[in-house]
C-alpha cells in the first residue's frame, strides 16, 4: 500500500490511566499499544506515518526512535480534526489515501484497513469504520442506509434521542484521499456542544457537498478504545485468549489454557506441550517437542527439540536449552547454554555459563558469576558430573568427563577425567555432643528455678 499514510493521534492525556507513563505505551502481551498498531501497518506496507503527539511528547519521541515514522506536535489540544491537521506539513507532497485513526485502539486489523481502502477504489469519496457493541454507550453514532451509504455521523453529546437509539457505532477510524481530506479537515468548524474540532466533521461535510461517505464494519472488539487500566486487562485478555486459540490450531497443547499468558513474539513449534501457569516473557522460541512444565517463567530463551523445562522453572534472557536436555523444580537459568542432554534437576543457578553435552547438574550447584563489578563465565565439559551444592568461582572451567565432589568449592581448573574435592577435613570429638546437651540441660534447667524463685 505505497500510495496509504496513515496517521495515528496520540496527543490525549490519557488521565483516566492514572499514570506518568503515555496511555498509548501501556503494554499489551509485553508490547506498547501503539507498536501493536504501527506494526500492522508495517505489515500492510504503509511506509508514511505520522504520530501526533502533545502530552508527554518526549516519551513518544523516544519511543519511536530507530522507526521511520514522522512525528507532530498538538499544541494547544483543540480536538481530533485539529489533530489531524497538524500532521499536514510531515505529509506534504504526498498524494493517496490518509487514515486518521487513534493510537489507543491497537487491534485493527490489516484486512479491516484494506476494506476502508477498497471502499475508496470502488467510488466513495470517504470511508469511515463503523461497529455494533452490546451497550453503545456514549459513542458516536452513524446514521446510514442498508448498503453502507452513510446519511450523518454525530458525536453523543449532540445526537436527538431517535440517533441515539442507532446501534451503529463511529470507531474513529476514518480514510480518504489527500486531494480531499486535506480540504474537509480545514472545512471543520467547532460549533458543537464541546467547542471542539470533531474528526467524524470530515464525512459530515463530504456529505454536505454531496460525495459519497460508506461506512465498513468490523467487530467490536478490534477497535476497543483502552482509556483505562480496566480496559487494558481487558484487551490483555483478549489478545491472549485469541493467541492460545491459535496456538492450539498450530499444533501445541495448552493443559490449561487460560492460565498460560504468552508475549506477542512467542514462537512455538508442533507438538508443544504446555503445563498450567506458564508465562513468557518477550523473546521466546520453542522448538518442537518441547515440554514446559507448571509455574515455569521464560524470557528471552530458547527451548530446542526434544527439551524439558520445570515445574517451577525460571530461564532468563540468553537462557539456552539444547536438544533432550532438561531443568527441573527451582532451577533458573541466565545467559547460559545447557548442551544436548545435559540435565540440571533441581535447585541450581546456572548463569554466565557453557554446560556440555549430557553433563549433570546435581542439585544445589551454583555458578558464582559476579564479585559485584563484572561478571565471569563458567564453562562445564560434556559429560561431566558436578555433585550436589557445588559453588563453581568463575572464571573456571570444568573438562569433559571431570567430577566435582558434592560440597565442593572450586575456584581452579578441573581437568578432563580428573576428580575435584574441596572440602575441609572432617573432625570427630567422640562423646562432645552428649557431654554438650548434659551441659546445656542443667544450664536450662538452673535457670527455669531461678525464674520461679524471682517470681515469688
Amino acid at each position: 500500500m505505497k500510495d496509504f499514510a496513515a496517521i495515528v493521534l496520540a496527543a490525549g492525556k490519557g488521565t483516566r490511566m492514572k499514570s506518568d507513563l503515555h496511555k498509548v505505551l501501556h503494554p499489551i502481551a509485553g508490547k506498547p499499544m501503539l507498536m501493536h498498531l504501527l506494526d500492522t501497518f508495517v505489515l500492510l506496507g504503509i511506509n508514511r506515518i505520522v504520530v501526533v503527539s502533545g502530552d508527554r511528547r518526549e516519551q513518544l519521541d523516544k519511543a519511536l526512535e530507530g522507526r521511520d515514522i514522522a512525528t507532530a506536535l498538538q499544541d494547544p489540544q483543540l480536538g481530533t480534526a485539529h489533530a489531524a491537521l497538524q500532521a499536514k506539513e510531515a505529509l506534504e507532497g504526498f498524494s493517496g489515501n490518509i487514515m486518521v485513526c487513534f493510537g489507543d485502539v491497537p487491534m485493527v486489523r490489516s484486512e479491516t484497513v484494506q476494506h476502508l481502502n477498497d471502499a475508496l477504489a470502488e467510488g466513495a469519496k470517504v470511508a469511515v469504520l463503523g461497529f455494533r457493541p452490546a451497550d453503545a454507550l456514549a459513542y458516536g453514532r452513524i446514521i446510514a442506509d442498508d448498503n453502507g451509504t452513510v446519511r450523518k455521523m454525530v458525536e453523543f453529546k449532540d445526537a436527538t434521542d431517535r440517533e441515539k437509539k442507532t446501534r451503529l457505532c463511529n470507531s474513529g477510524l476514518i480514510v480518504a484521499h489527500s486531494d480531499d481530506m486535506w480540504p474537509l479537515l480545514e472545512a471543520v468548524d467547532n460549533d458543537n456542544a464541546q467547542g471542539e474540532y470533531y474528526l467524524p466533521d470530515v464525512a459530515t461535510g463530504a456529505i454536505a457537498r454531496g460525495d459519497k461517505v460508506v461506512v465498513i464494519e468490523c467487530e467490536p472488539d478490534e477497535v476497543a478504545g483502552i482509556n483505562s487500566r480496566a480496559e487494558l486487562a481487558e484487551a490483555e485478555q483478549r489478545w491472549q485468549a485469541a493467541r492460545r486459540l491459535q496456538a492450539m490450531a498450530d499444533g501445541a497443547t495448552l493443559k490449561a489454557p487460560d492460565s498460560v499468558f504468552f508475549s506477542h513474539d512467542t514462537k512455538l513449534g508442533r507438538d508443544v506441550t504446555i503445563d498450567p501457569h506458564v508465562v513468557f516473557g518477550p523473546g521466546v522460541t520453542v522448538a518442537d517437542d518441547v515440554h514446559i512444565k507448571a509455574y515455569t517463567h521464560l524470557e528471552g530463551a530458547t527451548l530446542a527439540t526434544g527439551a524439558q523445562a520445570g515445574p517451577f522453572a525460571r530461564l532468563r534472557p540468553g537462557a539456552v536449552m539444547e536438544e533432550n536436555s532438561f531443568v527441573g523444580n527451582f532451577v533458573e537459568m541466565k545467559k547460559a547454554t545447557l548442551g544436548a542432554g545435559a540435565k540440571a534437576s533441581h535447585l541450581s543457578y546456572i548463569g554466565d555459563a557453557t554446560v556440555g553435552k549430557d553433563a549433570n547438574i546435581g542439585a544445589g550447584t551454583i555458578t558464582c558469576n559476579y564479585d559485584g563489578y563484572f561478571k565471569y563465565q563458567t564453562v562445564i565439559g560434556e559429560r561431566a558430573f558436578i555433585g550436589s551444592n557445588s559453588a563453581l568461582i568463575a572464571p573456571v572451567t570444568i573438562g569433559d568427563d571431570a567430577i566435582v565432589a558434592a560440597g565442593s568449592a572450586v575456584s581452579r581448573d578441573v581437568g578432563a577425567g580428573d576428580l575435584r574435592m574441596v572440602r575441609a577435613e572432617q573432625l570427630v570429638k567422640q562423646g562432645w555432643a552428649d557431654r554438650f546437651h548434659d551441659t546445656m540441660k542443667k544450664k536450662k534447667a538452673a535457670a527455669k528455678k531461678d525464674r520461679a524463685k524471682k517470681g515469688k
